[in-house]
């Protein structure tokens, strides 16, 4: 990765030099038509093969920063639905692969990039999983339900969901910066106030707020890479902010374990406000603008509806978006449902559990560095898409078979084999639908990062109540829903994104 983002073309220095020198009409990506932000690299709606691109710049195969050309000039973003072919992405050959790459300085600036964009992005993970072992301890020390208390995860989760609809669209209207700057800024508060709230009512609204300015980070990550990158540098750079996030899971709840041996559960959102206010200070020094001007709309609402509206009525984008969303839907139904299912049915103590949780977290990581560092630039992400979903929908399957109790009772160690093919699956699945999905909306990459993480929060909220419709004493609801939202996964790619049209255009 250091090598990626270093060198004499950084995208980040050259966005850097965009912002300050606008690019003229002839800048842009060679060869591409068609509505502004949706990119098409093979292929043609009627079937037919592309005419041959012209002669690559200077700087091919580097990631795409600044505006983007068109075929059609007179194409607005907001113009009505286009059919797309829904190729995949191709990697473009490096005007010069064996030059050096920069200096040690530049490749440090790089990293540094990459581990605050990772860092926003594991923000939510830390958020929630941070604070999971205090549960108990909150209940205790503010006199309250469980069930109230409850209510402080649930708050925060529909914060974040409502939060990225909010703030995407806000940044492709202000920029980047602006926008990411106040939401971290009113994070770090909210947190603080979450520390000194005397009643869990008071923290049920104040984990709100947080949810809605963490949002901030989710949302505005994905769209700074989408400005920074395109095709298989993109999935690569998405698979990279995977591996940091992916730790956030795994290891936060260890943290506040820890955290609740020296201090109550207050000092947990001293940590979380610590941290927030870290992050907030390397945004501040370290995260450039990466929206130019010229680049950014300038409506107010009815545009934001408007782009929305383009977006959704966009079908390889919308079918990216559920497939996605859905595959999201089943990993929710998963955490809501195995510590019941390891724990209650199995007996498993704790302990095992978590050593559980961790090996399946592990499996999603490397299954998506696989996929950044093996797979990227050889096989078409359709394709991995399309392993991905088998693999989620045929361990769902296998789950909901051994849960039945058709063949007796199912060993532990057989229901965790069906839970670790599953969740490892998930790293093949979203950094490619994310990428896929984003590489179509480069003139609203705000508005577009929005949508793919509240309706990967919305749908997954709304699956996660059913995997407890039938009690804590059978697993068959949670393999049910995760088969459910799989085959729905499958259904909107196929019948939306339609893979199998790449290899007809090209014929």
């Amino acid at each position: 990765m250091a090598e990626n983002m270093g060198g004499p073309d950084d995208p980040w220095e050259r966005c850097m030099a965009e912002s300050a020198h606008p690019a003229s009409a002839d800048d842009g990506i060679a060869g591409t038509t068609g509505t502004p932000g949706i990119t098409r690299t093979a292929g043609t709606d009627d079937g037919t093969a592309p005419a041959p691109p012209p002669p690559a710049a200077s700087g091919a195969g580097r990631p795409r920063v600044g505006r983007q050309r068109t075929g059609d000039p007179a194409a607005g973003p907001h113009e009505g639905p286009r059919e797309d072919t829904g190729e995949g992405i191709r990697e473009e050959p490096d005007a010069a692969p064996g030059r050096p790459r920069g200096t040690a300085a530049q490749r440090r600036t790089g990293l540094l990039t990459t581990f605050v964009l990772g860092g926003l992005t594991a923000l939510p993970a830390l958020s929630m999983d941070l604070y999971l072992p205090a549960l108990p301890e909150v209940t205790d020390a503010l006199h309250s339900r469980a069930a109230t208390v409850q209510l402080t995860l649930t708050a925060c989760i529909a914060g974040m969901a409502v939060g990225q609809l909010l703030v995407g669209p806000m940044s492709d209207r202000w920029g980047r910066r602006r926008p990411l700057l106040a939401g971290m800024v009113v994070y770090v508060l909210a947190t603080v106030v979450c520390a000194f709230a005397p009643t869990a009512e008071l923290l049920v609204v104040f984990r709100v707020v947080q949810g809605l300015a963490g949002a901030a980070g989710i949302v505005i990550a994905r769209a700074v890479v989408r400005d920074l990158y395109e095709g298989v540098e993109m999935i690569r750079f998405f698979s990279t902010l995977m591996l940091i996030a992916g730790v956030a899971p795994i290891a936060a709840p260890l943290i506040g374990g820890q955290v609740l041996r020296f201090t109550d559960w207050r000092g947990v959102f001293v940590v979380l406000g610590t941290v927030g206010a870290l992050l907030t200070v390397l945004v501040w020094r370290c995260l450039g603008e990466t929206l130019p001007p010229e680049r950014r709309h300038v409506g107010g609402l009815g545009e934001t509806l408007r782009t929305i509206r383009g977006l959704l009525a966009e079908r390889v984008f919308t079918g990216y978006l559920l497939a996605g969303a859905f595959a999201f839907a089943a990993l929710f139904a998963y955490v809501a449902g195995s510590s019941f299912v390891v724990q209650d049915i199995y007996g498993a103590s704790p302990q095992t559990f978590s050593l559980l949780f961790g090996l399946n977290s592990v499996g999603l990581v490397g299954m998506g560095q696989l996929n950044g560092k093996v797979l990227v630039g050889r096989v078409d992400p359709n394709v991995v898409i399309t392993v991905g979903l088998a693999a989620v929908t045929l361990a769902a399957g296998t789950l909901t078979v051994l849960a039945s109790g058709v063949f007796g009772r199912a060993p532990l160690a057989a229901m965790a084999a069906g839970m670790f093919v599953l969740m490892s699956a998930m790293g093949l699945i979203f950094s490619n639908t994310n990428a896929q999905a984003l590489q179509r909306a480069g003139h609203a990459a705000g508005s577009a990062s929005a949508l793919l993480g509240t309706s990967s929060f919305l749908v997954g909220a709304a699956a996660a109540p059913l995997v407890g419709i039938a009690g804590e004493g059978t697993a068959v609801p949670m393999a049910l829903v995760q088969l459910g939202c799989a085959l729905a996964a499958v259904a909107c790619f196929v019948g939306l994104c339609r893979p199998w049209q790449r290899k007809r255009a090209g014929r």
